[in-house]
């Protein structure tokens, strides 16, 4: 996991301190031009003839004539400059001067909106995964970022901007690491291990317990692998809390599909099918280090999805968690039968709120492409979810629960199916219905506790892309918007 520290100084502060100073550029009709950055009116007139174009990412390395020992950097911020593009130009900055110790940000800042979300692009764009790396070169991430600002962050305020940081950066280090280094039993000891010195109680379920307790779904899924599946609960609830949010990951540390297996190029990447589960820890994690007054429990349902002689057969009958059956047409829709365990016990508690995050369905990458979340619920608070992350710069949509889609799912020998192989058509909502059906009542109403999903197959990890704070593989997607969310709730 990456550090980084962050400090302020006003516009008079020189720039010579820092291995970098970066400027901004934006782009006009008439060409780049330099973002309010005074002291460095020489480069304006050379911008074309550096090849800046000012477009989101695009960055030049280039040497001041008049000051040769000074090496800046010109980052693209785009057309607009709003906090979110000057965010994404601080973490593109960062990201793209890994192996350099320190940097300085002169991106023009004056609003005070526009120094938090300078700051927090800085800190999440500040990480580099070298766990694995044998011979080849290590570039570490940005050690230092000076940042300069009217005026600095308070100490909260920074504070909040380093844990959101760390919290991304988990999810990025368990979704970067190879499947066959985060088994199910490892990822539930880093759980442990990540809550052991915070106010956060944790419960873990291993085979046996799982057996007994009659979670079906996630049994079901990891019993074709030799790494047992497991189940943990974590428990944050700080004095003073009157609102209780529940999260719900999906971890699947691999999908080869199980006896639906995938082709070759289909389980490339399947190591990012536990990101919800990553999510989830991060966001109560982060959530106890901040101090944030709302009681949250995460559901971590944690399998390896395998073939083998032991493995569920497509046809089989699964008990699930509170006992609704499910007959299995599908191996390879794993995710929501460990999340439909999850889903009916987190019920139980009677949180005011449920949300899963989970990289669900392929059919939301053909829908929504690499960078949004589909979001889905059974309420309001979807669309309020959706613009609380629009408000921070996360890019989320909600889409619709059509009704005629639930007949799909009706099964001739159980409750239900989890997959209809005969229509193809509204695969993301499909996986939304039978989520919902696992989403328990409150207590003395037939009303359903307010869900919200989120699928994030999608966003959750680039590939070989790359784009503002984002690196290479595992982002961090939806820990902003989670974070935001529980301060909403302990505001409320």
């Amino acid at each position: 996991m990456s550090t980084i520290s962050l400090d302020f100084v006003s516009d008079s502060a020189g720039h010579s301190a820092a291995d970098v100073t970066v400027v901004g550029a934006v782009s006009t009709k008439d060409g780049p031009r330099l973002h309010a950055a005074p002291g460095f009116e020489s480069l304006e007139e050379v911008l074309t003839q550096l090849g800046v174009t000012g477009s989101p990412d695009s960055f030049a390395r280039v040497i001041l004539p008049d000051a040769p020992s000074t090496v800046v950097a010109v980052i693209g911020i785009g057309r607009e400059v709003t906090p979110e593009t000057l965010r994404a130009a601080a973490g593109s900055a960062v990201r793209q001067l890994a192996g350099t110790a320190s940097v300085r940000l002169a991106l023009g800042l004056s609003a005070h909106a526009d120094v938090v979300a300078v700051a927090e692009g800085a800190a999440i764009g500040a990480y580099s995964y070298t766990r694995e790396k044998g011979l080849s070169e290590r570039k570490t991430a940005v050690e230092s970022v000076t940042i300069v600002a009217p005026e600095p962050l308070s100490d909260d305020e920074a504070k909040r901007v380093l844990e959101t940081a760390r919290a991304v950066h988990l999810v990025r280090d368990l979704g970067n690491t190879s499947a066959s280094e985060l088994t199910p039993e490892v990822f539930a000891d880093a759980a442990v291990d990540s809550a052991s010195e915070l106010p956060i109680d944790v419960t873990v379920w291993d085979v046996p317990k799982l057996e007994a307790g009659g979670f079906g779904g996630i049994l079901g899924v990891g019993r074709g692998s030799v790494h047992g599946p497991r189940l943990v609960k974590l428990e944050y609830a700080p004095d003073g809390a009157t609102s209780h949010i529940a999260l719900v990951g999906k971890g699947i540390t691999f999908d080869t599909g199980g006896l639906s297996l995938k082709p070759a190029n289909g389980m490339m990447g399947m190591k990012y099918d536990m990101l919800g589960a990553a999510t989830a820890l991060a966001t109560i994690t982060a959530a106890a280090r901040i101090g944030i007054k709302t009681r949250m429990t995460a559901w971590l349902c944690l399998a390896e999805n395998m073939p083998s002689g032991s493995a569920t057969r497509p046809g089989d009958v699964l008990k699930m968690y509170g006992g609704r059956t499910v007959e299995v047409t599908n191996t390879d829709a794993e995710g929501r039968l460990v999340m439909a365990d999850g889903l009916a016990v987190a019920s139980e508690e009677q949180p005011d709120l449920i949300v899963d995050v989970a990289t669900l369905t392929g059919a939301a990458v053909i829908a929504l492409g690499k960078r949004y979340t589909g979001v889905m619920g059974n309420d309001e608070r979807a669309s309020d979810v959706v613009a609380l992350a629009d408000s921070i710069g996360e890019k989320f949509w909600r889409m619709p629960l059509p009704s005629e889609l639930r007949a799909n799912l009706d099964s001739d020998v159980a409750d239900l199916v989890n997959a209809n192989l005969s229509r193809r058509e509204g695969g993301m909502l499909l996986a939304g219905h039978f989520l919902a059906e696992f989403v328990g009542t409150r207590e003395g109403s037939d009303e359903q506790i307010s869900w919200v999903h989120l699928d994030i197959a999608g966003p959750g990890d680039n590939g070989s892309a790359t784009y503002g704070y984002n690196g290479k593989g595992a982002t961090g997607v939806t820990v902003r918007t989670l974070l935001a969310l529980a301060e909403q709730q302990a505001a409320a």
